[in-house]
């Protein structure tokens, strides 16, 4: 990447033709027709202003739920990660983070300070605007139950605040203010034992590390749970567990799971979700939804 100084005194970096196998966790995708990860918040708003209306815009946090194609993904993608890294406590004893923040990070932060009931965070491999735009979950928590009010950013580089009232939640879905992006929200937690909060995280992290293939390039979970079922458990129901197209393969140790073996394309991963779509559907009258996001073009 370059530093984009030439652009009005821009300070964030730019880069052209990025390999999203670079910025995402299964590690595949082709390449971006340019990147930009922001220096700060300002810096990004002065960027957006000098983008027209209608170039299409793709933000990409740690790439922990999103299959990028292997064409890649046309016009601007934009990296928060480490940029938008705002995390402090308000002086109404709220968290403060900005969207580029880590899950993992919100949730040792709250813990830290002996704010309670962010722990499950921990167990999201992801960024919290990743988090906020799909209301992820993890460990029986949910993100958006948090959510006192986020800051929005749209097209034209303007701050928005927001509540919660103005968005549709549902289980891995958010809806409705189109056309801003989350770049920071407020969390209302509970005062607590910050010891016993650190001591939850490390438990929720050891059974993390030994129900899921956190080894091995993935997504984290594919598919959403069905009503009152697990996909994981329909798809092992299925004898899919080692299930292999090209390099990608259904996880032996969580079926829910798709991982990397190494020589894994996007479409290999595609194919494979596909095929256990049809698999679970023809054997149990189900059709799986999937949880992660894909896009771009195809090779």
């Amino acid at each position: 990447m370059m530093v984009a100084e030439s652009m009005s005194g821009l300070r964030g970096e730019l880069s052209s033709n990025e390999p999203m196998s670079a910025h995402t966790s299964w590690r595949v995708g082709g390449p971006a027709d340019q990147c930009y990860r922001p220096a700060d918040l300002e810096d990004l708003q002065q960027f957006l202003a000098t983008l027209a209306q209608t170039e299409p815009v793709t933000w990409i946090g740690l790439g922990s739920n999103v299959l990028v194609r292997d064409g890649g993904i046309r016009g601007t993608v934009i990296l928060p990660f480490g940029g938008l890294d705002t995390l402090e406590i308000t002086a109404a004893g709220r968290l403060r983070a900005g969207a580029g923040v880590a899950c993992a990070k919100v949730a040792r932060f709250a813990a830290r300070a002996g704010l309670t009931g962010a722990e499950f965070l921990a167990g999201i491999p992801g960024t919290l605007g990743g988090a906020l735009a799909m209301n992820a979950g993890a460990f029986g928590g949910e993100t958006w139950p948090l959510v006192e009010s986020v800051q929005t950013l749209d097209q034209r580089g303007e701050l928005h605040r927001r509540s919660p009232a103005e968005y549709r939640v549902g289980y891995r879905s958010v809806t409705g203010v189109e056309n801003e992006w989350f770049v920071a929200a407020e969390l209302q937690l509970q005062a607590g034992d910050s010891s016993a909060a650190q001591a939850r995280i490390r438990s929720l992290l050891e059974r993390r590390a030994a129900t899921q293939p956190t080894r091995q390039p993935s997504c984290g979970s594919v598919f959403r749970n069905p009503p009152d079922d697990h996909a994981a458990r329909l798809i092992e129901s299925c004898g899919l567990k080692g299930e292999q197209i090209g390099g990608a393969q259904v996880s032996h140790k969580h079926a829910n799971f798709i991982v990397n073996l190494g020589t894994a394309s996007a479409a290999d991963i595609e194919a494979l979700i596909r095929y256990v779509q049809e698999q679970v559907q023809q054997r149990q009258g189900i059709r799986l939804q999937t949880e992660v996001r894909i896009i771009g073009e195809f090779e």
